[in-house]
């Protein structure tokens, strides 16, 4: 956990040292020493590190799925299929979200670097040249200026200086806001590891939902020629006169409905391949290649323990450094009631000719200092204390939250492997006993023992049944997806380069 505004005082402090200064006076205070040390003590107190609302058992509840080992860095790879890998990989190259989170990212570590900066001096160089004409009529002449016809004087100025500023950060609120920067950077950079994780995961999903999506279909199209061909052998009895004019009804209207259960099966289809694609960053012609049937299930990754779960999963890193930024931005909002200190200088040459501009007797210069203490205004640094102490608050509770919706991830994950593989087992059988029913009451119907209504009921089940039992391997490979993605592993070297330049380090602990 970190320890959100380390190395700054309280908020009981600073509302007590703020209250006592209103009505008190700066004047008395430093006559009597009291300020003094309030100040140096309100730069030295830290605040104990935050703790997370819960306990943490030993390991998860629902026990571990797989062998001990580490993640598998491209788990995906585990399904077989090489399209499915080229997929995946073109997502995490034109993936539009994840070329914004980059950019993000960049713009977090410039950031981290204006802050930086902030703590050094500031130096700039400036020349300039004055031509001025001064009417003097009637007046004598300054010796050695130029006079004109009409009583004017013309005089030149050449000036080249160098300005330099410092503001000392003395109790080290610069150093409080560039930490606070640096931890917005790499929290960033944990969102961008996350997405890239995320990106991974949903164009497997949308994969394997696709070879779903043409699974069902090619069994709506099977369904449908067996439908088309037993209307046909229905009708050739009712002709006969073998069979009722209802019986060919029937018949007719099961296959129209098979027909229309196999368009909705389609447009499921066609709706995946575009979503597939836009995620990739291609245009949704809906013209990609994907197998014809759902890849075996791959063995369980290992789970761990919960607490290397939360100091693996990005977004948990990214909501904990999120935190450690609003402590830095607490501690340096309880820093603005202390003095600030800034040095100022300038030197340079300035002459009346350019010639002879860098001599010794055109030689200038000047240094200043600056110290400004905070007297009153108006509470509004005691607001921005207490804006600062809300958001270190709102930033520690999110870090439960996503604590625990990521442990609540895994959790589920593996506890609904095993229900998963059961409804399975369970719907694979009930289909075959289906599709077994259908030849038997065909049978039956064809030797006048049962009505064809039983037919037709054998027939929707056999469909129903085939189609659940495709929609619960799915579930499965779904749900192991949805346990890789919860664990967090992968990608802890393949960031691209959010920017030039490295991370600033921020003030010490």
């Amino acid at each position: 956990m970190p320890q959100p505004g380390s190395d700054v005082a309280t908020g009981g402090l600073e509302r007590r040292w703020a209250a006592w200064w209103r009505w008190e006076g700066m004047a008395v205070a430093l006559r009597r020493g009291t300020a003094l040390a309030v100040l140096l003590l309100a730069g030295c107190v830290t605040v104990p590190p935050a703790e997370v609302p819960f306990k943490l058992p030993a390991s998860f509840v629902a026990g571990d799925a797989g062998a001990g080992g580490a993640l598998p860095e491209r788990w995906w790879e585990d399904f077989g299929d090489p399209r499915l890998n080229a997929f995946v990989e073109m997502a995490l190259v034109g993936n539009p979200g994840l070329a914004q989170a980059a950019a993000r990212a960049r713009m977090a570590e410039a950031q981290a670097r204006v802050r930086r900066a902030d703590r050094l001096p500031e130096a700039g160089i400036g020349a300039g040249a004055t031509r001025q004409r001064q009417n003097l009529a009637g007046l004598p002449l300054p010796d050695g200026l130029p006079g004109t016809d009409d009583g004017g004087v013309i005089t030149e100025r050449y000036d080249v200086v160098l300005d330099v500023g410092w503001e000392l950060d003395l109790w080290g609120r610069l150093a409080a806001l560039s930490a606070s920067a640096r931890a917005d950077y790499l929290a960033s950079t944990e969102q961008l590891r996350a997405l890239r994780q995320s990106v991974a995961a949903q164009v497997v999903q949308m994969y394997l939902e696709i070879v779903q999506a043409r699974a069902q279909v090619e069994l709506s199209g099977r369904t449908v020629e067996s439908l088309e061909e037993m209307a046909r052998q229905i009708t050739n009895r009712v002709d006969a006169g073998v069979a009722s004019p209802a019986d060919g009804a029937l018949a007719r209207a099961n296959l129209e409905s098979a027909r229309a259960g196999l368009s909705q099966r389609r447009e499921a289809l066609e709706r995946a391949l575009r979503q597939l694609e836009v995620a990739m960053g291609s245009y949704p012609a809906g013209a990609l290649e994907t197998a014809d049937s759902l890849p075996a299930l791959p063995p369980p990754p290992r789970a761990g323990v919960p607490a290397e779960l939360l100091a693996r999963r990005p977004d948990v890193r990214a909501a904990e450094l999120a935190l450690l930024s609003a402590g830095y931005q607490l501690g340096a909002a309880q820093r603005s009631f202390l003095p600030s200190l800034s040095l100022s200088g300038s030197g340079g040459y300035s002459g009346s000719e350019l010639s002879g501009l860098f001599s010794s007797g055109n030689l200038i210069w000047s240094i200043a200092g600056n110290i400004l203490q905070p007297v009153f205004q108006g509470g509004r640094l005691l607001a921005q204390v207490d804006i600062a102490g809300a958001q270190r608050d709102e930033a520690l509770h999110a870090y439960a939250e996503t604590a625990l919706n990521a442990l609540a991830e895994v959790e589920t994950a593996l506890a609904v492997e095993r229900l998963l593989q059961a409804r399975e087992q369970a719907l694979g059988e009930s289909a075959d006993a289906a599709e077994e029913a259908v030849r038997v009451s065909y049978n039956r119907y064809r030797q006048g023992i049962d009505p064809f209504l039983n037919v037709l009921e054998s027939q929707q089940r056999a469909l129903d049944g085939r189609s659940a039992h495709i929609a619960a391997r799915h579930a499965r490979l779904e749900n192991r997806i949805a346990l890789h993605l919860a664990l967090g592993g992968g990608f802890e070297d393949g960031l691209p380069p959010p920017g030039r330049g490295s991370p600033p380090a921020g003030p010490a602990q």
